[in-house]
């Protein structure tokens, strides 16, 4: 999967009719609901703000704000689908310019406008995150943190033993998992926790 850091945007003319979209990065379906509200704002005289997010793979929505169904919403969602696209929202602006494009026309307008914003972007790769929990003795705590400062660490306890949570990214979990149990001479407990 992948996202973007900033905002992208890309305009065009259609038998007169301007499609303008943006593809903006966000964190929550508050982010998503309160950019709309801006670009509402800012287009208030536009004929249509049909858009679509992906938040996290398994949040998704499209609305056709007007446009006949199945024209808009999910056009823009497929073409984020396509891209394999996710944290983003995608909103398309339209001003009608008095010529009707029909259905097929208008998935072609919102669809290519999609598609050609999504070029313009410089896309991250989405590093899937895992937690993991470990639970060693205080003689090995300079080590481990030396082979795990690179990765967040979310929580920490010093009582009995030494307890480290932390998130790392999937694929480095295997080479981790290795290096510190040979640090620890296999002393130490290696979780994945939710």
């Amino acid at each position: 999967m992948y996202t973007i850091d900033t905002t992208y945007t890309y305009q065009q003319v259609i038998k007169k009719s301007i499609f303008i979209c943006y593809l903006i990065p966000i964190k929550s379906i508050d982010d998503a609901n309160e950019i709309l509200k801006q670009m509402r704002k800012k287009y208030y005289d536009a004929t249509h703000c049909c858009y679509s997010y992906r938040l996290n793979e398994n949040i998704i929505k499209a609305s056709d704000d007007g446009e006949p169904s199945q024209t808009a919403g999910v056009v823009i969602l497929d073409v984020l689908q396509k891209n394999s696209l996710t944290n983003l929202i995608a909103i398309v602006i339209r001003y009608f310019g008095g010529i009707k494009l029909g259905a097929g026309g208008l998935v072609r307008a919102y669809s290519s406008t999609t598609s050609e914003t999504v070029k313009l972007c410089q896309l991250k790769k989405i590093e899937k995150k895992i937690k993991i929990k470990l639970t060693f003795s205080y003689e090995y705590v300079n080590e481990v943190q030396k082979v795990c400062n690179k990765y967040e660490k979310i929580k920490q306890d010093f009582s009995q033993n030494v307890i480290l949570i932390y998130e790392i990214p999937l694929n480095d979990i295997n080479e981790l998992k290795t290096k510190l149990i040979e640090i620890t001479k296999n002393s130490l407990l290696f979780e994945e926790i939710n």
